[in-house]
C-alpha cells in the first residue's frame, strides 16, 4: 500500500468486539416476539447493514402487524447491549493493535453501523475509548453501509483526506463503503463470512489483527 497514511478508521463490530453472535442472539430473540423465525444463517445474511435497514428489509417481507418497525428495531439494540454487557470480549489483537497504531502518532477512528447507545456499550465493556480521537456513527448518516457516508464523515471530523485513511472492515458491506470512500481497506472477516469471494475488493485481507502488517501503519 504504497499510501502516506494519516488515520486509520476501525469498524467496531467483528473488529474489536465479537459481536456477531450477539447480534445474532437479539435478531433472532427480538423478530420471533412478532412471528419471524430467523436461522443464525438468515442473520449472515445483513451483516454489516445498520440495524433499521435490517428490520426494513425483514418487514417488507413478512409485514407483522404486532409491533412497529422502530419498536423491534428498539428491541434488538435492547437485547444486543445486555448481552454485550454481560457477555461481550475484545477480538484477538486488538488491545495490542490500537496500542501500536496510537504510538505511531496516526489518527485513530471509529466508523460503524452500529448506534450510539452501542458504541457507548462497547467502550464501557473493553476499556478502549481512549484510543479513539473520534467515534463515530452512520445512526447520524441518511444512509448506512454500504454507502460510504459514514467513513466519510469520520475522515472529515479526523481532519484526514479520505485517501490518507486506512480501513479495517470485516464485513462485505463494510468494504464496499471503505472502497466508494477511496480508503484503503483491510479485511479481516467474521469466520461464517471468510470464504465469500467478493471481499477480494479489499486490498489485503488477514484472518486476525494479529496477523496485520503493523508497518503499514507506520508513518512514512
Amino acid at each position: 500500500m504504497s499510501v502516506k497514511l494519516e488515520a486509520i478508521i476501525f469498524d467496531m463490530d467483528g473488529v474489536l468486539i465479537d459481536s456477531e453472535p450477539l447480534w445474532k442472539i437479539a435478531e433472532v430473540e427480538a423478530f420471533a416476539k412478532v412471528g419471524l423465525n430467523l436461522t443464525y444463517t438468515d442473520c449472515e445474511e445483513t451483516v454489516g447493514l445498520r440495524i433499521d435497514q435490517v428490520v426494513e428489509l425483514w418487514y417488507e417481507k413478512v409485514k407483522w402487524t404486532n409491533k412497529s418497525v422502530k419498536e423491534v428495531e428498539d428491541d434488538i439494540v435492547d437485547i444486543l447491549i445486555r448481552e454485550i454487557k454481560a457477555q461481550g470480549k475484545a477480538l484477538v489483537g486488538v488491545e495490542d493493535a490500537l496500542k501500536k497504531v496510537k504510538a505511531t502518532g496516526l489518527k485513530i477512528g471509529l466508523a460503524t453501523s452500529s448506534y450510539q447507545r452501542i458504541i457507548d456499550a462497547v467502550a464501557e465493556k473493553l476499556g478502549i475509548g481512549h484510543y479513539f480521537d473520534i467515534m463515530h456513527s452512520a445512526e447520524y448518516e441518511v444512509y448506512g453501509k454500504p454507502h460510504p457516508a459514514v467513513f466519510l464523515t469520520c475522515a472529515e471530523k479526523l481532519g484526514v483526506d479520505p485517501t490518507k485513511c486506512l480501513v479495517i472492515e470485516d464485513s462485505f458491506n463494510g468494504v464496499v463503503a471503505a472502497k466508494a470512500a477511496r480508503m484503503k481497506v483491510i479485511a479481516i472477516p467474521e469466520k461464517s463470512h471468510r470464504n465469500d469471494p467478493r471481499l477480494v475488493i479489499a486490498d489485503e485481507i488477514f484472518g486476525s489483527l494479529e496477523e496485520v502488517d503493523l508497518d503499514l501503519f507506520q508513518q512514512k
